[in-house]
């Protein structure tokens, strides 16, 4: 049921020439009042991450994607209970911490941590060395691109059961490589920090990355995620492969945008959810047009206002979640001491159950700020419990969005949105 109630990057770069301020931060896209960015690049000397103690040298490292970290390690060790078997491909290792935990955590029979950069073997090698020794062939290191050492293990016949790619920037040149080489049945966990290309500020190219035309949308940060599971279902199309996302999760750090798609033979069981996103400036509204309606696109509150209506497009509409996997890696958190009164346990838990919250049936794509209702009926914004509890009152589905804490979704149309506000603000008078 819907809750009411509130309860890394690596690439062949040198950490030296990346620009970490190059994507805008929005303060309010900051979940769970997290405390405030600190450097995101460390130099030289050792991290604590759930306990391992690792070293990092002068690899590129982000204290704030632990979390993305966290959910990979749980999906990992999910598979591994189910299949008794887990090779995992980190393609772009850094300083070797998720291969780390992989090996640790989620129990993986064998790990090949890949990064284009040779300087980080020592680092690499000396982190992995924590878990076993390389002679007992539980994880090997290798440096080449990405698309390289998946090519290779695609020509060696050597299939993986969980890839990680965590990608800089709006790189999907991967995608047809890593299809190739997971399993069926297996998992890709993909990346983009691409925050541009989602705000809509560069439609071409996103054109070129994601096969989709992007322009600014109230809700863009969602759009990103959509935008790189809708480039996941096109290339995976093309191979004759489906893909289903299992949980998305947008942190404001980077911007980061991480998916875990489950990977499987044939057509997409129930449709394809690839299709166009139409937004109306005029009355707040948003749709789902599939391809054989787009020329036919209006909006039902008949609005005449010359380019009132925004259309982004190819991507996916489907659900961004799937609540029952969720619900198992909220168990199995909870079986490891992950959940529970710690300010880290308390985001990770707050963040399960708001991914789950959103996965449910009746929530339509994208969310509605606050603000934004306030804004359109002229009054303050009431505090977000209140209007939530207003609005299923009123019979509609709605909870919090993870990726913005001034804001829902919901399947209540901005119209009776406004309506219900004004009448909390008359009520309150």
């Amino acid at each position: 049921m819907v809750s009411l109630c509130p309860t890394t990057l690596s690439s062949p770069f040198h950490p030296k020439t990346l620009k970490l301020n190059s994507y805008p931060q929005n303060a309010n896209h900051r979940p769970y009042s997290l405390p405030p960015l600190t450097a995101v690049a460390s130099r030289s000397g050792y991290e604590t991450e759930r306990g391992f103690d690792f070293e990092i040298g002068d690899t590129f490292f982000r204290h704030e994607s632990a979390t993305g970290r966290d959910l990979g390690v749980l999906a990992a060790a999910l598979y591994k209970k189910k299949n008794d078997n887990l090779r995992v491909l980190d393609a772009m290792c850094g300083c070797g911490i998720r291969s780390l935990r992989y090996l640790s955590e989620a129990k993986a029979d064998f790990v090949l941590a890949n990064d284009a950069n040779e300087d980080c073997n020592g680092v690499i090698v000396s982190n992995l060395s924590t878990v076993s020794s390389e002679e007992e062939g539980r994880w090997k290191v290798s440096h080449s691109v990405a698309n390289r050492v998946l090519a290779e293990k695609y020509v060696e016949r050597d299939y993986f059961d969980f890839i990680d790619v965590d990608s800089f920037g709006s790189d999907s040149s991967f995608f047809r490589c890593a299809f190739d080489v997971v399993k069926l049945g297996g998992l890709l966990y993909v990346t983009s920090t691409d925050g541009f290309s989602s705000g809509g500020h560069r439609p071409n190219h996103s054109l070129a990355a994601y096969g989709a035309f992007i322009r600014p949308l109230p809700y863009s940060n969602e759009i990103g995620l959509r935008m790189l599971i809708g480039g996941a279902v096109r290339e995976a199309s093309v191979l004759g492969y489906h893909v289903s996302p299992l949980f998305s999760y947008y942190s404001y750090h980077g911007p980061v945008f991480r998916v875990l798609l489950r990977v499987n033979r044939g057509k997409q069981p129930h449709g394809m959810h690839y299709g166009f996103i139409c937004y109306c400036d005029s009355c707040g509204n948003s749709q789902a047009i599939s391809w054989d309606k787009l020329g036919q696109i209006k909006c039902p509150c008949g609005s005449d206002v010359p380019d009132s209506l925004v259309v982004c497009g190819p991507l996916w509409t489907g659900p961004l979640h799937c609540a029952e996997y969720l619900a198992e890696m909220v168990s199995l958190a909870r079986e490891w001491g992950w959940l529970g009164d710690d300010m880290k346990n308390k985001d990770l838990d707050k963040l399960l159950n708001r991914l789950i919250d959103e996965s449910h049936p009746d929530l339509s794509f994208g969310y509605i700020k606050l603000d934004e209702i306030a804004s359109r009926a002229k009054v303050n914004s009431p505090p977000i419990v209140t209007i939530m509890n207003a609005i299923h009152q009123e019979g509609y589905g709605v909870s919090r969005s993870h990726i913005s804490n001034n804001a829902i979704k919901t399947n209540c149309p901005m119209s009776e949105c406004i309506r219900i506000v004004k009448g909390l603000q008359l009520q309150q008078s």
